[in-house]
């Protein structure tokens, strides 16, 4: 992976006389105990480094950028606790950055930079999905840099970075390939398995243990693993309800690989034969996804994406007596069809920028009909080509014919 084309790509689009500092974070604690560390989406899209307790500080000035890593050293004590640590070596070659320090100089070097150089523009990482959420690290560091060099003026490197991870590499797709390919094989092992009267968490249990043993050491998000009404739910993970005969088991799940996402949702039939009703939905939401797909291309928005599939799954809700009207399609579909994928499961993008060539995109139509128990979600992720997009995953199965053909044994 070439992080240092992405480093490149974003110094480009910065003003002269500006300073980066991202930070890889810290750990974080449940009660006593350690929490599983995930690094910052920009530091690892800057870096491609995993470990705590890292940054990078990047400097333009009349053109020219200089930029330093800080580590922590390796010390012997800590890596038999926690593994083994990086050295200045290790985080050269993988990073593309040079200059290599320990985390410990930093303060002194932010300090020469601050008073021998010319600094007007400051990026940190400010972004917050919600209002209420707690203040991470990056925020911290911003708000004390903002403290001592109140002159300078904070901007956010989110932001900054948005338009760069929308547009995936070559490297980044072929990651992302890898993971749908490990996800397949686990949903294809959940398609071999699945009966009546195992958990929802078994059928989780095949999965995940599938997608691991293949080499995918993180999930995009918990799975999600609900049956009848409990798929239903849109991001339902209590995962302990027992299978029934007659039941649909909605799977919304994603292995990991490289640090890059797969976003896949089934729907099964737990006893491997739809329903005449069930496929009946079943047949409206794969329309729309399908739909989806062939709309999806240079130059559409994800709002437009939207309307589409909103506009699919409002005429079959009136050819099957659901609904009367158009507009009341949000009695059965809640959520948005589409959004990117990337290092995070939606990925770093603004609604309202248009498609181009390189992002990678969910197209997740669905309905939740809780009076009948029946939800049903089918999710695909898309590449959007020159002219039109490629279904990176249409090798998992979602014909409900195929599905129920894989079920019986027969493939």
């Amino acid at each position: 992976m070439a992080f240092a084309d992405h480093r490149k790509r974003l110094y480009e689009t910065l003003p002269d006389n500006a300073l980066v500092l991202s930070f890889a974070g810290v750990p974080l604690h449940t009660n006593e105990d350690d929490y599983h560390f995930e690094v910052n989406s920009q530091f690892f899209y800057l870096t491609g480094l995993e470990r705590e307790n890292m940054a990078l500080l990047a400097v333009k000035s009349g053109g020219k950028t200089t930029e330093t890593l800080f580590i922590e050293p390796a010390d012997p004590t800590q890596e038999r606790w926690t593994g083994k640590m990086p050295t200045r070596e290790e985080a050269s070659a993988l990073s593309g950055v040079q200059d290599v320090r320990f985390v410990s100089d930093l303060s002194a070097a932010l300090s020469r930079v601050m008073g021998r150089m010319r600094i007007e523009y400051a990026y940190f990482d400010l972004y917050r999905c919600q209002e209420n959420d707690l203040t991470d690290m990056n925020a911290l560091k911003a708000e004390d840099f903002r403290r001592k060099y109140p002159a300078v003026l904070l901007r956010d490197l989110h932001a900054a970075c948005v338009p760069l991870r929308e547009v995936k590499d070559e490297d980044e797709v072929a990651l992302v390939r890898q993971a749908i390919g490990i996800t397949r094989q686990g949903l294809e092992r959940v398609m071999r398995t699945l009966k009546p009267g195992l958990t929802e968490y078994q059928a989780q249990a095949n999965f995940e243990y599938t997608c691991q043993y293949l080499g995918a050491t993180k999930f995009a998000f918990p799975t999600i693993s609900g049956a009848g009404k409990n798929g239903c739910m849109m991001h339902y993970v209590t995962n302990r309800a027992e299978l029934q005969d007659g039941q649909l088991l909605l799977m919304d799940l994603g292995a990991k690989y490289g640090n890059y996402c797969s976003d896949i949702t089934r729907t099964f039939p737990v006893n491997g034969h739809y329903t005449p009703r069930q496929k009946e939905i079943y047949n409206l939401v794969l329309t729309a996804n399908r739909t989806v797909a062939e709309y999806a291309k240079p130059g559409v928005t994800l709002n437009d994406l939207n309307d589409v599939c909103k506009h699919v799954l409002a005429e079959g809700l009136i050819r099957l007596g659901l609904i009367t009207d158009e507009k009341d399609v949000g009695k059965y579909y809640m959520h948005s069809v589409s959004h990117s994928i990337g290092i995070d499961c939606h990925d770093a993008c603004f609604t309202g920028d248009v498609l181009q060539p390189g992002w990678i995109i969910s197209d997740e139509p669905g309905l939740y009909i809780d009076e009948e128990e029946i939800g049903i979600r089918i999710e695909d992720d898309l590449l959007i080509t020159q002219d039109g997009c490629e279904v990176l995953s249409r090798d998992i199965p979602k014909d409900p014919e195929q599905i129920e053909w894989i079920m019986a044994g027969r493939a």
